[in-house]
């Protein structure tokens, strides 16, 4: 029989208590994240209630409301109240009612402008539908016998973000993974089909085929454009404009036309499901020049305005309730000034993050994303005397309004490089004197990687050739062969 023993050992841990857990989620969640869990708030606390959308009803009271004497001269009718709470209070003990209902009428009115505006709100929120929806949608209407539709689903969902297929139709082994039910013809059979669908070029093995899938699909299979794609697709790809002509022996319009055609075609006809076309961003604050002085306004359009119940301030003021019912109206109080002053905390923290950037990063609110400074968020956790934890979930999606545009907070926190003067110039920066210098280049001759490097090294920016290839592939900027322009005239 194995040894037994108890032991006692001493060790820390730290744990977060649900309502520090709540102060760090009202801190990190935008405001359309954060409007949610307050709503979600609204209906688990009875005690809460949320003001009108009225501009001189905006400041959110903080006295002090655990007091049972705590009344004010605005309190409803307290036998009303009492009477009220009482013939709910079992219920609302269970946590089960919907206690918003019950008290809305009373504690809150709307008037018709608040009610239109609460609703466009809820009717924005609509859900994208995604590529893999998007398709299988198409092979539920489509004629497809049951076994193709699950070859279908097995190709769908083999795509890549571009909508390229990742799986090679001629390997059997590859094939019995996806599902041993279907057969290697059928899955190609579903491949065919799969190309029919929107959007066109979708379920390709590789560009090449995603470009003459498009043309073919246009009515253009036996176009110029289409012969360059199948034929000439390297000195496509290379941009050997005179090779091209040469071969074909088309015109200088003709080839132009044909070149346009094919410009024309998506390159990665499932990226447009990734990326969010629809989605406004709405600034959290916003940063503006009045006169000499700039101003910090916090948006607080989305985020309603709480304040403890007046009905429950009452309630603990009369003898009439139990230690049960008593404790339970004290904590759901504690509770709802928690919330209050998490959401007070959260924005005041973004005004002052806000307030430092401005200090630090003074010459991009005044010239632009060139002036732009190396920042770190040690260096402004340091001046506030927080945690660089709490910038971190302080900025995480959260936007700012600036002259020069609507970007993320992260957006000035970059490292950078040391110009000649020793002074330190971030790498945006640094990728918007790239994106100039592309800019302005002549078309004809494109400068190269090095030759842009060389063209920094004359503004006192030295930085590696590789280095420069990297912020221009970020940038999406193609290299130099493809940004090379013709005269074909």
């Amino acid at each position: 029989m194995p040894d037994v023993q108890q032991t006692q050992k001493t060790s820390q841990n730290l744990t977060l208590s649900p309502r520090l857990r709540q102060a760090l989620e009202v801190l990190q969640a935008p405001a359309l994240e954060l409007r949610t869990t307050i709503l979600s708030e609204l209906q688990n606390n009875p005690v809460l209630e949320e003001l009108p959308l009225n501009p001189e009803l905006t400041e959110i009271p903080l006295d002090d409301t655990s007091s049972e004497s705590s009344q004010t001269e605005s309190d409803s009718d307290p036998q009303k109240a009492e009477l009220d709470f009482k013939d709910n209070l079992d219920r609302l003990l269970k946590l089960g009612a919907d206690t918003k209902d019950d008290f809305d009428q009373e504690a809150t009115s709307y008037t018709p402008d608040d009610a239109l505006r609460r609703q466009h709100f809820f009717d924005s929120l609509v859900a994208e539908t995604s590529l893999q929806e998007h398709l299988l949608q198409q092979a539920q209407q489509s004629d497809a016998s049951n076994e193709e539709v699950e070859a279908l689903r097995c190709l769908i969902g083999s795509l890549d973000d571009r909508g390229f297929l990742t799986i090679d139709l001629s390997d059997t082994e590859a094939l019995k993974v996806l599902s041993d039910q279907v057969s290697p013809t059928t899955f190609k059979k579903a491949a065919q089909l799969l190309k029919t669908f929107d959007p066109p070029g979708i379920g390709t093995a590789d560009l090449q085929e995603c470009l003459l899938t498009q043309l073919q699909l246009q009515g253009k299979g036996d176009s110029l454009a289409a012969e360059i794609v199948t034929h000439h697709y390297e000195r496509l790809l290379h941009h050997r404009i005179p090779e091209l002509q040469k071969q074909l022996k088309a015109t200088p319009k003709a080839l132009q036309a044909a070149l346009n055609t094919i410009a024309a075609l998506d390159t990665a006809p499932g990226r447009k499901f990734s990326e969010d076309h629809n989605r406004t961003i709405l600034p959290d604050v916003t940063v503006q020049k009045d006169g000499d002085q700039w101003r910090i306004l916090i948006n607080n359009d989305y985020i309603p305005k709480l304040r403890i119940s007046s009905i429950y301030k009452a309630l603990l003021a009369k003898k009439t309730l139990s230690s049960k019912e008593k404790d339970y109206i004290r904590e759901k109080i504690r509770s709802g000034k928690f919330l209050i002053n998490a959401i007070t905390q959260r924005q005041e923290t973004l005004e002052r993050i806000t307030r430092e950037l401005l200090r630090l990063q003074k010459g991009f609110f005044e010239k632009g994303p060139t002036q732009l400074q190396p920042l770190i968020m040690n260096q402004v956790a340091a001046e506030l005397e927080v945690h660089e934890t709490t910038i971190s979930r302080a900025i995480s999606n959260k936007y700012l309004k600036t002259t020069w545009g609507i970007l993320p907070f992260k957006y000035f926190f970059t490292a950078g490089y040391t110009d000649h003067k020793g002074k330190g110039v971030s790498r945006t920066s640094v990728k918007e004197v790239i994106a100039r210098i592309i800019q302005n280049e002549d078309a004809r001759r494109p400068l190269s990687d090095q030759a842009i490097t060389d063209e920094l090294a004359k503004r006192q920016l030295t930085i590696a050739r590789r280095t420069v290839a990297k912020y221009r592939e970020e940038l999406g900027i193609p290299p130099v062969h493809l940004r090379r322009k013709y005269d074909l005239a």
